[in-house]
């Protein structure tokens, strides 16, 4: 076994979490189930599991309303004393190639090294979409107490105090099994949370806390930049332009008829679903003659935020 405890956020991942764990299983020393009180057969599965391998702690805690804070608490409360610290999803499992990579590579870690940057690469209705956004590269180890997620709420990075991060070669896969209905609706939930770190930069509606971020990986950081250049384009000009960047320019065309679909949905009818939600904040401003720019305005727009998205902006 590798020296690493693998934490995994779950809820309601009936569906996924027993191919997650035969991936994981294979290689953690400890793994970690941070549950966020599922109602289906997701604790029924884990303790299956434990019963095989006898390293899983399942710990339940109430869902924050994000990733990074879920993620945050469980790196602060509980016991993880191995050297590495391992985030994955519960739809999500590393291929065999970047396993061995690890094998390999781990003994031998220069120790100013803290984090470790994967390729991911995205299954999407049992096809590999080859093209579009491959690869994206993600942090998703870090040695134990040098890593942590940034304070958003979508597209969130771990961020290392200290050190610097390498990327490996090989793949690890998302890989949703859920079907297409289920899939969009995910995606309403996470077009709310996008809508309101657009809403939070435009306005200023929370501290700005980049300043506290050491080390993001390149690619992460050259992503959050693009994105702040993206979120001042015109609303649904840009969301067009950016599924003719992937489907086009970057070749999800090459992929078939499941290029077009993931690209469309994830390109197109995703983010023109977040240009919709601002255009219906803006909208609701100007109805109750509310200015977001001034202190009454800010805070009218985060209880709108509370009421209707149910995402609560505490600063």
């Amino acid at each position: 076994m590798l020296d690493i405890t693998t934490v995994i956020l779950t809820y309601n991942e009936e569906l996924h979490i027993a191919r997650c764990l035969e991936n994981v299983c294979t290689f953690s020393r400890k793994v970690i189930i941070v549950d966020s009180c599922s109602t289906d057969r997701t604790r029924e599965i884990v303790e299956g599991f434990n019963q095989q391998y006898h390293i899983i702690e399942f710990v339940e805690h109430k869902y924050p309303g994000n990733q990074a804070e879920q993620f945050n608490w469980a790196i602060d409360n509980l016991k993880i004393d191995t050297e590495w610290v391992l985030r994955i999803d519960a739809d999500e499992y590393l291929l065999p190639e970047l396993v061995e990579e690890l094998k390999q590579k781990l003994p031998d870690m220069p120790k100013d090294v803290t984090g470790l940057e994967f390729k991911r690469r995205h299954i999407f209705m049992g096809k590999w979409v080859k093209h579009g956004i491959y690869p994206v590269i993600i942090m998703r180890m870090f040695r134990t107490g040098y890593g942590r997620y940034d304070a958003r709420l979508m597209d969130e990075h771990i961020t290392l105090r200290e050190g610097r991060s390498v990327v490996f070669d090989h793949d690890f896969c998302e890989h949703s099994l859920s079907n297409i209905s289920e899939y969009c609706k995910k995606h309403i939930n996470y077009a709310q949370r996008e809508a309101t770190e657009i809403l939070k930069e435009v306005y200023c509606l929370t501290e700005d806390v980049s300043g506290n971020v050491s080390h993001l990986g390149e690619q992460a950081e050259g992503k959050h930049r693009t994105k702040s250049r993206y979120n001042r384009l015109p609303l649904f000009w840009r969301s067009f332009a950016y599924f003719i960047y992937r489907y086009i320019l970057r070749g999800g065309v090459l992929d078939g008829k499941e290029g077009f679909v993931f690209s469309f949905i994830q390109g197109w009818w995703y983010r023109t679903l977040v240009d919709t939600k601002i255009l219906e904040v803006g909208k609701w401003l100007k109805s109750n003659n509310l200015n977001a720019n001034s202190p009454e305005g800010r805070q009218a727009l985060k209880t709108y935020i509370k009421d209707n998205w149910g995402i609560v902006l505490n600063n």
